[in-house]
C-alpha cells in the first residue's frame, strides 16, 4: 500500500529571513532576447512578459550563517519510490529515491542555500521545482503552500498543493499521487483562469538530475532554439540541428563549456518525454500529456563561471547538476494565451528507465527510440491520457486541510464576493484574510485606504486590474488627500508603463507627505525615464530617511551606480548602521562606487578581504564581480604606466560568475572531430 506521512526533515543551510517592505520595481529579468528563427516555428517570444514582479515583494534577506533547518515535509512512498515534498518551499519535490536500483531520480541538494535566481530572489537548487505566470522561477518558489489530503476510491492517497498566482490572478493545483505496486509518480496539475478576459500563461516543471560524463539527454526532437546567455542583459535564440547544434553533440552535457539552453523543438505529432540517462542505461524519464509542449535542457557548463554558480548553491561534497524541464510553450521567452473562464489540466510522471546502454550513447535517431519504445511498455501514452482523465473528479472534490498557504486567495474571494462574482473555487479553501490584507479591505469597505504615517512602509502591494480602479475611484474621492492612495495608484501606473500619470501620482503623494516610499518610487520612475540625476537625488533622500533599511541601501546603491552618480553612494555609506555596512552586498557595491571614482586601492582591500568577499546575493547572470576584479587591475595598470589589454586578464575563480564569456579550450579539437559526422551544422 502507498503511505502519505508528514514529517520534519532538517537540512543544514541559511535562514530566509523577512521579505523587503518595498515595492519590486526594478526588472527582475532581461528582456532583450534576439531570436534567429523560421516563420513556422510560431513561437511568441516576448509575449506575457512582465515588467517587474510586483505586487509582490522581493525575499532578498539572507546570508551565509549555517544552521540546522526544520521543514515539514510530506512524503509519498510505495515498494518502488520515495518522493519526500517540502510544502513550505514551493512545495518543491526535494527528493525522489528509486529502491529497485537504489539510486536517486533527482538532485537532492545536501545543503539549503540561497542564492539571487527567482523573480523575487531567493532560490535554492535541487529537487523539482514548479513555475506558474511569468517567466523565472517562481513568487512562490520558497513560500509556503496549501497542502490538502484526499483519497482515490481505491484508497491511494493524494497530496494536494495549491496557491493564488497575484500575478495573473488565477488558482493553480497539483495532485500528487504515487500507486500501489506503480514505478511513477504522477502530479496532476490544474490552472483556472476565472476573469473575463484572456491572460498571458506561463508554467514549467524544473527537475534537476545529478550531471557526469558519458551521460545523454534525449528527447523526441530534432531541432533545437539554443539560448545563449550573450551578456547579463541579452539572451540569443536560435535554432539548429540536432545532436551537433554547435559543432558538437549538445545532447551529452558535460559537452557544454559555457552555460547554456536547449529547447527542444518537439513535433506536434510526436509524444511529449524528456530523459537524463547515464552510462549503464539506467536514468530518470519525465513524460506528460500533450498539454506540456516544450522541453528543456540546461546546464551550468564547464567554464570557470558555471562551476562556481555549482558551488554556490551546493555544498562541496555535493556532485554537479543539471535541469531538464517541460512547459506550456516551447520556450521560456513566451507566454500562451489563456482564455476567459478556462481550466487547464495535465499529467505529469516521473520515474525510472533502464536501457540498453548500446543504443543511447550511439546515433540520435536510435537512443530517441530506445528510450521511446521502454517508455511505451513502461507507461504508455493512452495509459497517462486515461488517467488524467479518470482522475478528473477528484481533482474537484475538496481535501482535507492540512497546512495553508498565503492569504491573497482569502482577499480575491472576499473582493468577489462584495462584487456578487463567484469565489474562486468551490474545492480549494484559502482560508481568511490576514493583517498583510487589512488596507486593501478597508478599501473595498469604505472606499479609502487607512491612515498610514509617511514613514511606514507596507508589507503589501496590488496591481490586479479590479484594485487599480478602486484605488482611481478613491483618489476622486476622500483618498484625495491621501499620500498612500497616490502612492499605490502610481504603483499600478507605472507597473502598465503608462510613466506620465505615474510621476503625477508620485508627485502628489509626495506634496501631501514627503514619505520614503514615494521618494523611492520617483527615483525608480526616474530611472526608467533616463533621468539619472534626479534618480540618485531621490534614492538618497529614499535612503536618508530610512538609514537603517538594509533592503532600501541595497536598492538604492544599485539604482545610484546605474544612474553613474558614484560619488554619491561614497557620501551615503558613513551614515548606514554599522551592521549594514558590514553587509556583503553593501560592501561589494561601495568597492564598485570607489572604483569608478578611482580609488581601485581601497576597493582591492574590500575585494580580498577575508579570503575574498562572498556576496550571497548576487544576480544570477551578472558579470558585475569581475567586471569590478577587471576594472581594479585596469586602473592599476594605467597608475603604473603599463598598457594592458582587459581580454588577457585572468579573473581568479572565486571572482568569476561569468555564464558566457570564456572560450571553450576543447573547441578546435571538437570542431575537428565533428567535421566527420555526417550530421548538419
Amino acid at each position: 500500500m502507498t503511505q502519505l506521512t508528514f514529517q520534519t526533515k532538517t537540512i543544514r543551510g541559511n535562514r530566509v529571513g523577512e521579505g523587503n517592505r518595498f515595492p519590486a520595481m526594478r526588472i527582475a529579468l532581461n528582456h532583450q532576447i534576439k531570436t534567429r528563427t523560421e516563420e513556422d516555428d510560431n513561437l511568441l517570444t516576448g509575449y506575457g512578459l512582465v515588467p517587474n514582479i510586483m505586487p509582490h515583494t522581493m525575499q532578498d534577506n539572507y546570508g551565509r550563517e549555517e544552521e540546522e533547518l526544520q521543514f515539514d515535509s510530506a512524503v509519498l512512498e510505495n515498494e518502488f519510490l520515495k518522493a519526500v515534498f517540502l510544502p513550505g518551499a514551493g512545495g518543491r519535490l526535494w527528493s525522489l529515491y528509486d529502491k529497485q536500483s537504489g539510486r536517486d531520480l533527482i538532485h537532492e541538494n545536501s545543503v539549503f542555500k540561497p542564492g539571487n535566481f527567482a523573480v523575487r530572489n531567493a532560490w535554492v537548487a535541487g529537487g523539482v521545482e514548479w513555475n506558474i505566470g511569468s517567466r523565472g522561477h517562481d513568487a512562490y518558489t520558497l513560500s509556503p503552500l496549501f497542502t490538502a489530503v484526499l483519497e482515490h476510491t481505491d484508497g491511494t492517497p493524494v497530496l494536494r498543493m495549491y496557491e493564488f498566482s497575484r500575478v495573473r490572478a488565477v488558482t493553480y493545483q497539483m495532485d500528487f499521487f504515487l500507486p500501489a505496486h506503480s514505478r511513477f509518480l504522477f502530479a496532476r496539475m490544474r490552472i483556472v483562469n476565472p476573469q473575463e478576459k484572456t491572460v498571458p500563461m506561463y508554467w514549467w516543471s524544473n527537475i534537476a538530475v545529478r550531471e557526469c560524463k558519458h551521460q545523454r539527454i534525449v528527447v523526441p526532437a530534432e531541432t533545437t532554439f539554443a539560448n545563449t546567455y550573450v551578456d547579463d542583459t541579452h539572451h540569443s535564440l536560435t535554432k539548429l540541428q540536432l545532436p551537433f547544434a554547435e559543432g558538437f553533440d549538445c545532447t551529452f552535457p558535460t559537452n557544454h563549456w559555457n552555460s547554456k539552453d536547449h529547447f527542444f523543438n518537439l513535433p506536434e505529432d510526436r509524444r511529449k518525454f524528456e530523459a537524463a540517462i547515464f552510462e549503464d542505461g539506467w536514468g530518470i524519464v519525465h513524460a506528460s500529456t500533450r498539454q506540456l509542449i516544450g522541453r528543456k535542457l540546461f546546464v551550468w557548463g564547464q567554464a570557470p563561471g558555471g562551476r562556481h554558480w555549482q558551488r554556490r548553491l551546493t555544498s562541496p561534497e555535493t556532485p554537479d547538476y543539471l535541469e531538464i524541464q517541460a512547459g506550456l510553450c516551447k520556450t521560456q521567452m513566451e507566454c500562451r494565451p489563456m482564455p476567459p473562464k478556462t481550466a487547464w489540466e495535465w499529467l505529469e510522471a516521473y520515474g525510472p528507465v533502464q536501457t540498453r546502454p548500446e543504443r543511447i550513447f550511439g546515433e540520435w535517431k536510435t537512443a530517441v527510440e530506445e528510450v521511446e519504445n521502454t517508455l511505451n511498455s513502461l507507461l504508455p501514452e493512452q495509459e497517462l491520457e486515461e488517467l488524467l482523465a479518470r482522475t478528473r473528479s477528484l481533482a474537484l472534490k475538496k481535501g482535507r486541510l492540512h497546512s495553508s498557504g498565503s492569504e491573497w486567495g482569502a482577499l480575491e474571494n472576499f473582493r468577489r464576493k462584495r462584487a456578487g462574482e463567484p469565489s474562486l473555487s468551490n474545492h480549494l479553501d484559502f482560508g481568511n484574510p490576514g493583517n498583510d490584507q487589512l488596507q486593501w479591505i478597508e478599501l473595498l469597505k469604505f472606499g479609502t485606504l487607512p491612515d498610514t504615517p509617511p514613514d511606514a512602509v507596507f508589507s503589501s502591494y496590488q496591481i490586479q486590474d479590479e484594485w487599480f480602479k478602486l484605488l482611481e475611484t478613491s483618489s476622486k474621492g476622500a483618498g484625495r488627500f491621501q499620500w498612500n492612495t497616490w502612492l499605490h495608484l502610481g504603483l499600478c501606473q507605472y507597473y502598465r508603463k503608462d510613466f506620465e500619470r505615474a510621476e503625477k501620482s508620485f508627485s502628489q503623494s509626495l506634496s501631501l507627505a514627503p514619505s520614503p516610499l514615494g521618494f523611492y518610487a520617483m527615483a525608480n520612475l526616474c530611472r526608467m525615464t533616463g533621468r539619472n540625476e534626479e534618480s540618485a537625488n531621490f534614492f538618497a533622500a529614499a535612503l536618508r530617511k530610512r538609514p537603517d533599511d538594509l533592503s532600501l541601501a541595497k536598492e538604492s546603491f544599485k539604482g545610484i551606480l546605474e544612474t553613474g552618480k558614484a560619488e554619491l553612494i561614497l557620501d551615503l555609506f558613513p551614515y548606514l548602521p554599522e551592521q549594514n555596512r558590514a553587509n556583503p552586498m553593501i560592501r561589494f557595491l561601495y568597492a564598485s562606487a570607489l572604483v569608478r571614482t578611482g580609488n581601485w586601492h581601497d576597493a582591492e582591500a574590500i575585494l580580498e578581504e577575508n579570503g575574498g568577499l562572498d556576496v550571497p546575493d548576487i544576480r544570477e547572470g551578472e558579470t558585475s564581480f569581475s567586471d569590478l576584479y577587471l576594472s581594479i587591475r585596469c586602473l592599476e595598470a594605467r597608475e603604473k604606466g603599463i598598457k594592458i589589454d582587459p581580454e588577457t586578464i585572468r579573473i581568479p575563480f572565486r571572482f568569476d560568475l561569468r555564464m558566457s564569456a570564456t572560450e571553450d579550450p576543447r573547441k578546435q579539437e571538437n570542431e575537428n572531430e565533428n567535421s566527420k559526422q555526417p550530421f548538419p551544422h
